[in-house]
Parts: C-alpha cells; sequence; structure tokens
C-alpha cells in the first residue's frame, strides 16, 4: 500500500491559526484550544472582542433566568434533575442558575443551556466570512456558555478565563458555521457547538489535545441531531434543549476521554464520518479553518442579538414594521387595525421556507407561534395599536411619530414572553391582522444577499388603498452591521423586561453580571445565584 500523504502544515499569524483541510483537524481544534487559553498564541482578542462577548453572555442569562421564573417545562424539568446529580468531591462540580449547590458539570450544563434557548432569544450567527470565501451560511447560536461557566467554576478560576473561554467558543463554533453548512444536509446546528463545547471544555479542564482529539471524535461519531426536531408542526421540548443535549454530552464525551477513553481519531478525514459522508474528498477534510487568536476579526463580532422574543429570520420585517409606523403613524390611528387593509412581506431563502411555513401559518403553540412569520409580525403590530401610541384624535405626542428615534418604537413594541402565551396566541385583534398579511419568496435577487444580510421589505396597504413601502431592509436592529440603531439601550431595556419577569431586583442582577473580566474566582463560583422569582407555569 502507497504511504499515507503527510499532514498539510499548520500555519500560524499574529493573529489567526490555519488548519488546512489536508491536516488532523480535530487534533489541530485541541492545540489551538489549550494555546489559545494560555495566551501563548499572541496578545489575545481585542477589548471590543471582550465587550461583546460579555454583553452577549448577559443577553443569554436574562434569557435564561426568565424562562425558569415562568416554569418552562424543559428547563424546570432539566433544573431539577440537576439537582439530583451532587458534586461528589470538594470544589468540584458547578451551579445551576438561582443555586449555590454544587452538581455535576455536565448536569449544570444542560440546565442552565436549555434555560438559555427556551426563548430563542438569545444571539446568532449566520455563517458568512466573505473576506476568506467562507459563506457555507451555517446559523446557530450562543447557547453553549454555561459550558465555560461549569469549567471555570470546577478549576476555580476568574471572570478573566471565563471570558477568554466564552471567545474561543464562540470562534470555534463560528468559525465552522462559516464553512460547513450542517441544515443542508438536514443535521442540526447544534453540533458545530458540541464540538466547540468538547475543546473549549477541555482546554480549561487541562486535557491533552489528544485528548480534545478523542472527545471531538466521540461528539460527531455517537451523537449526531438530525433537524427532525424541529420539523412543522412537530414541536417539542427537543427543539430548546438541542443545544443543551448536545452539550451535555460533550462534556461527558470530554470527560471520559481525559479518563483514558480512546474516541475516533482525526474525524474530519474520516472517510465514514457525517463530514466526508455528506461531502466527498479525496481524503482529506471537507474544508480549511482559519481560527483568530488576537485581534479584533473574531466570530463573535459578526453575531446578532435579537431585540426581543422573535426568530432571527423576522428581524428584516420587524424593522420594516417599524420603520412604517415611524413614517407614516396614520396606520395605527384606528385602534382596532382597520388602517390597514394588508400587508405584503417579501424576503428570501431560508426564512420563507422555515417562519413562512404553511404549517406556522395558524399556531398553537408558543414554539410554532415564535417561528412564525405572519404571528410575529402581526403581534408586533397588535401591540403598536392596543398600546395607543397612536390615538385618534389627539394631537399629543407618542412614541411612534417620524421625529422620533427607531430604538424607541423598539423599546416600545418589544416582543416578550407574554406575546406568546396561550391567551396571546388566540388574540382576535392578532388572527384578524394574519389573515391580512401575505409572505412572499422575494426569488434570486433577496436570496443571494443572504447571510450578508436579512433581504426583506414589507409593503402596508391602507383603507384609502395608497401603499406604503419601506424599501429593502438588510441590516435591521440588532444586526452586527447595523450601524444606526443604539443598540446597548435597546439591550438595557431587554435585559430589564426578562430581569423583571425573573428576579426582585433587575438592576442588582444586571451588576452582578457586569465587568466580567475582573470578577474574581469567588465572585465566578457564585455568578448564577441568583434568588429567581417563581411567576406560576407559563405554559
Amino acid at each position: 500500500m502507497p504511504a499515507a500523504a503527510p499532514d498539510a502544515p499548520v500555519t500560524t499569524t499574529a493573529t489567526q491559526v490555519t488548519l488546512p483541510r489536508g491536516s488532523n483537524q480535530a487534533l489541530g481544534i485541541g492545540r489551538f484550544a489549550i494555546d489559545f487559553m494560555s495566551g501563548t498564541l499572541g496578545p489575545g482578542p481585542a477589548a471590543e472582542v471582550l465587550r461583546k462577548t460579555e454583553l452577549f453572555h448577559t443577553d443569554s442569562v436574562f434569557c435564561g433566568i426568565s424562562a425558569l421564573a415562568l416554569n418552562t417545562n424543559a428547563p424546570r424539568l432539566l433544573r431539577a434533575e440537576a439537582l439530583e446529580y451532587q458534586a461528589s468531591a470538594e470544589g468540584d462540580g458547578a451551579a445551576v442558575f438561582g443555586s449555590s449547590k454544587r452538581v455535576k458539570a455536565e448536569k449544570a450544563v444542560v440546565a442552565n443551556s436549555a434555560a438559555v434557548r427556551e426563548w430563542d432569544s438569545n444571539g446568532t450567527n449566520f455563517g458568512f466570512n466573505p473576506g476568506l470565501g467562507h459563506t457555507a451560511g451555517e446559523f446557530g447560536h450562543n447557547d453553549f456558555y454555561p459550558v465555560v461557566m461549569a469549567a471555570c467554576q470546577q478549576r476555580g478560576l476568574d471572570g478573566k478565563a471565563a471570558l477568554r473561554g466564552m471567545a474561543l467558543l464562540d470562534e470555534i463554533r463560528g468559525r465552522l458555521a462559516e464553512v460547513f453548512s450542517l441544515k443542508t444536509y438536514k443535521i442540526d446546528h447544534v453540533v458545530h457547538g458540541a464540538i466547540a463545547s468538547a475543546a473549549t471544555y477541555g482546554a480549561i479542564m487541562g486535557a491533552t489535545a489528544e485528548q480534545i482529539e478523542h472527545a471531538i471524535g466521540m461528539v460527531v461519531a455517537h451523537y449526531i441531531p438530525w433537524r427532525a426536531i424541529r420539523a412543522g408542526k412537530q414541536l417539542s421540548d427537543s427543539k430548546g434543549a438541542s443545544a443543551a443535549i448536545s452539550s451535555e454530552v460533550a462534556v461527558l464525551s470530554m470527560k471520559r476521554a481525559m479518563r483514558g477513553f480512546i474516541g475516533p481519531k482525526d474525524i474530519f478525514r474520516n472517510p465514514e464520518s457525517m463530514f466526508r459522508q455528506f461531502v466527498k474528498t479525496g481524503g482529506e477534510s471537507p474544508f480549511d479553518l482559519v481560527l483568530s487568536h488576537s485581534g479584533a476579526d473574531f466570530a463573535v463580532m459578526g453575531m446578532h442579538f435579537k431585540l426581543g422574543l422573535y426568530e432571527h429570520q423576522s428581524a428584516g420585517a420587524l424593522q420594516g414594521l417599524i420603520d412604517l409606523l415611524n413614517k407614516a403613524p396614520e396606520l395605527i390611528r384606528e385602534r382596532g387595525g382597520e388602517g390597514v387593509r394588508s400587508i405584503s412581506i417579501t424576503a428570501y431563502e431560508p426564512a420563507f421556507g422555515i417562519i413562512g411555513d404553511p404549517a406556522k401559518r395558524d399556531p398553537r403553540t408558543r414554539q410554532s407561534a415564535d417561528h412564525s412569520m405572519v404571528y410575529i409580525v402581526a403581534t408586533l403590530l397588535r401591540k403598536a395599536l392596543q398600546k395607543g401610541l397612536i390615538r385618534a384624535g389627539t394631537t399629543g405626542t407618542s412614541i411612534i411619530n417620524p421625529k422620533q428615534r427607531t430604538d424607541e418604537t423598539w423599546k416600545a413594541l418589544m416582543l416578550a414572553p407574554h406575546d406568546y402565551g396561550p391567551e396571546a396566541i388566540v388574540d382576535p385583534l392578532t388572527r384578524s391582522l394574519m389573515e391580512r398579511i401575505s409572505f412572499v419568496h422575494g426569488g434570486p435577487e433577496y436570496d443571494r444577499r443572504y447571510p450578508d444580510g436579512i433581504p426583506t421589505s414589507v409593503q402596508i396597504t391602507d383603507s384609502t388603498g395608497k401603499v406604503h413601502d419601506s424599501g429593502l431592509v438588510m441590516y435591521p436592529a440588532g444586526h452586527a452591521r447595523n450601524t444606526t440603531a443604539d443598540l446597548t439601550g435597546i439591550l438595557q431595556h431587554k435585559f430589564e423586561m426578562l430581569g423583571t419577569l425573573a428576579v426582585k431586583d433587575p438592576s442588582a442582577a444586571l451588576r452582578q453580571l457586569s465587568n466580567l473580566g475582573a470578577k474574581s474566582a469567588a465572585e465566578i463560583a457564585g455568578l448564577y445565584n441568583f434568588e429567581i422569582v417563581d411567576r406560576g407555569r407559563f405554559e
């Protein structure tokens, strides 16, 4: 037999490491993660990278603790399960939201990650890096910070290490999303997060690169989730907990590898692995992988914030609607919506296929409502009408008028958990507005603009027959390339909205999470020990 070709060389610059497709990338990820956490590759992420990472972390925690306060099903069950798995050794284990009790790390991870993801309201990446030609377009979310916190709590590390670990996890996960589209093959996007979780957890816990390789191999060989959990009307707890379950098995796989379990090696080049089954190669991996170790060009800088509760594909439509309400406040002078005859939304694939799915035109559960374009847009419009921001026959000032900033409208109409509750889903005005909405695929002209942006346009025909057109929306507020919105101010409103649901003093909770990089190891150990208010069962 001919000798195997030698590995292609890994290259390192002042800011990046490139793992070529002809190298053992699983081992390379392990080495990169260890070197990144130790700081041996360079000065590390720029200050703006760490600031944005902290903001995403804060966002995720407020999403998580508010979901627990409202007793949503999977977070409630998984948190109770975690509390049954007490850590055996002094100083071992990690904490779930709202408790100082130490439990097995993987159980803290599955509980906290499920809570973070429940509202589907935390950060989103779109897997788009045209500078490198890496435009696979796999989306995903920063559901995996609990992996980093669990490892730091186990090791007794401080906030500086935690922030670095979060940036590392998002970097591996985000760059994989740029080079391999899981959704194309009906594989759930959380696989990239599971690989990054295994590597980051291992690097923080003191694993070797070879042990990280074994853990990544186990994750890819044993635990590949299909997108069946997201199909049609059959939405379940599995949808919201997908990242949590994958991060749980990533931590378990890493623990086993550190105990000596030998997992499949060189998994990205393994001819029987998921990656090479879907993309045929001559023996190499399907992609080169470029990972940043220093500077400002990190994957997290391209991630997008959700300014409330909605499926990220609907953000362009929400921005278009808000723009129209600012320009033409007469549309909502009639509180019953009589001023709106019809609404037409034009967007791209995959938005049209995912949130325009006919199965979601008549949502009956929160999980289907928050993935229904017609429901999301109708609910925002219903809130504008029912809040009375414009009243017929008045000349007083209002939040929605052409002179007011879009920022204030986002805050005033921000979609909250109760906008997807049982009563809201059947609200007569919302249902009436939904019937007036048509959702159209914009074709190649829209498709080619995604995932650079969220190309969407909204046209509202009023009661006189006049058409109000938003024009093409590419970068709505919250989008990484939006330069006009007061992102910090809108997010502060979101934190207050969710924090008010979750805890008695939202400001104190925000202070507890802020300035993460300066937190001591003791403060990190108790970072999630909030007194979560019980708001009763939401669903």
